[in-house]
């Protein structure tokens, strides 16, 4: 028997206030204690804005114009603002989907969660701290006592994510909205952060209403599912129905982009591009008053691989394994505290900056986040031409030449005239793409290209990269934590930990049989369908 509904959304309709054109239209669901109701749909479709609508967070570019939220029987739209306030925190609460943002960068981790209680709580004095202290170590913050006292930037990610939590249930709400709640995490703090709002979920009787676009998530937590497109809900089931048996062909797509986790590349023997002989990169640890350096951060420590030409190499491992600095060390962007970097057999670790400049073109690198690696005041010409100009490759390239490469990358030759703010994701990640194959490199390293997209975006990128390798022969050192990616993509593995290469092969290898015993943690956290 269905427990009776904690929140319930009626006909919610919500217009841009400028134009009056309708974004949501006629939304409607109930969430019940302990259950989580999983709205899913790529970027665009209307999840946010439905979520930051019910909790009546819009900005004023929107306008809800008809509809209700009902919790406890109280429609949350006819209540004054004043009384609204206290709703949020005590009744209803969000985590949202980047905890660094949400968190006040300048305030102790501790005083935001006891901000929220003395807010909505009498609780005060010592009672306070006990009380952050409890639910710090009942959402699995480490050495609460201390963690008290640390800024956000001092925690890991999974970390800042665990405060976001105790924050949001300090008041013991009967209503959680995650948005996005995992969408940057690796794969063991992923599931780490499932659990426990899973856990959380049947000891506390929450409702959940969960907003995501990864399906694997949303089979691993969900009791009910509904599809949102265009601002609406198109289908709604209980888990197991949808997946076995979803009724519209764009909730069918939305599971058919996701990898195929059984189809390998072939292996071949290459004729090396890049080596790395034991590299190390060390980052210096001062203190006291003359600021003294006391030891070292061994962010990479004797890493030794080999990438062949048009083949691609996968590293993979969690956020501070050392893969991103890896990545910059061979673009020359770190130094290195000793080893060799050879590329076409050449050594680059001792190459000034002007004797660097040829390799700048052979080198390029895709960012994780496109957008803040763009000039937002230059047009998506203007910055593929820049590498080009820059590097001598095609000064002054013509038009004609920037429609081919935007072509390459399947894009219109009207968004040569356009703004990064006014592409999406996917097209913005396509601009990225084609700006460094610009310069005709032989080897691209993919920082986290991919963790940001929809499944059917990421899945696009993911072939027009191959597609791209297939036509040039250009190679790829691709940087992840999702494993779900390696077995349509990669030609080879390693995997990182703790600065070291701890385990290296044959994609169908690493993943069918891995040896290292980090390497079988990983396989095991990742969310399967």
């Amino acid at each position: 028997m269905t427990p009776p509904s904690a929140m319930q959304v009626q006909d919610l309709r919500v217009q841009v206030t400028a134009t009056s054109a309708e974004i949501i239209k006629s939304v409607s669901f109930d969430l019940h204690p302990g259950r989580v109701f999983a709205l899913v749909g790529e970027s665009g479709s209307g999840k946010s804005v439905t979520s930051l609508a019910a909790m009546r967070l819009l900005p004023d570019a929107l306008t809800i114009t008809s509809g209700s939220v009902r919790v406890g029987g109280q429609d949350l739209f006819d209540l004054p603002e004043a009384e609204m306030q206290s709703v949020r925190g005590e009744r209803v609460a969000m985590i949202f989907q980047n905890a660094m943002t949400a968190l006040n960068p300048v305030q102790k981790v501790g005083e935001q969660v006891a901000e929220t209680l003395q807010l909505h709580t009498p609780v005060r004095g010592e009672g306070l701290q006990r009380r952050v202290m409890q639910i710090f170590a009942e959402v699995g913050v480490q050495d609460p006592q201390e963690r008290y006292h640390f800024f956000p930037h001092q925690l890991s990610g999974g970390q800042q994510q665990r405060v976001m939590i105790a924050m949001a249930l300090a008041c013991e709400p009967d209503v959680l909205i995650a948005d996005e709640p995992t969408t940057a995490l690796d794969v063991t703090i992923q599931e780490q952060v499932l659990a426990l709002i899973k856990g959380l979920t049947r000891t506390r009787q929450l409702a959940v209403l969960l907003i995501t676009h990864d399906m694997a998530v949303v089979s691993s937590i969900a009791d009910e599912v509904a599809v949102m497109y265009a601002g609406e809900i198109i289908e709604r089931s209980p888990v197991e129905t949808f997946f076995h048996n979803p009724r519209e062909e764009y909730s069918r797509r939305l599971i058919d982009a996701l990898p195929d986790l059984n189809a390998f590349l072939p292996i071949s023997r290459r004729a090396p591009l890049l080596q790395l002989e034991n590299i190390k990169v060390y980052f210096p640890i001062r203190r006291g008053v003359l600021q003294r350096v006391v030891d070292h951060t061994r962010a990479v420590d004797g890493v030794s691989l080999s990438i062949g030409r048009g083949e691609t190499y996968v590293l993979v491992g969690e956020s501070g394994s050392g893969k991103s600095t890896l990545g910059r060390a061979i673009l020359n962007l770190e130094s290195l505290a000793g080893g060799r970097i050879l590329f076409e057999g050449k050594p680059l670790q001792d190459l000034g900056r002007g004797a660097m400049q040829p390799y700048r073109a052979k080198i390029q690198v895709i960012f994780q986040n496109p957008y803040s690696s763009m000039n937002p005041r230059m047009t998506v010409a203007g910055i593929i031409r820049e590498g080009m100009d820059a590097l001598g490759t095609d000064p002054g390239a013509s038009e004609e030449a920037v429609s081919n490469l935007l072509r390459k990358v399947h894009l219109e030759e009207e968004f040569s005239g356009r703004y990064p703010h006014e592409l999406s994701g996917g097209q913005l990640q396509r601009v990225a793409i084609a700006r460094a194959l610009a310069v005709k490199p032989e080897l691209i390293i993919c920082d986290e290209p991919t963790s940001a997209l929809d499944v059917s975006i990421r899945a696009e990128v993911l072939a027009l990269l191959k597609a791209l390798q297939q036509d040039s022969g250009v190679s790829y050192l691709f940087i992840t934590h999702d494993f779900s990616i390696v077995p349509g993509m990669a030609h080879r593995v390693g995997v990182m930990q703790g600065g070291k290469l701890v385990e290296e092969g044959a994609a169908e290898k690493i993943l069918t049989h891995p040896e290292h015993k980090y390497t079988r943690t990983l396989l095991a956290s990742v969310p399967r369908i």
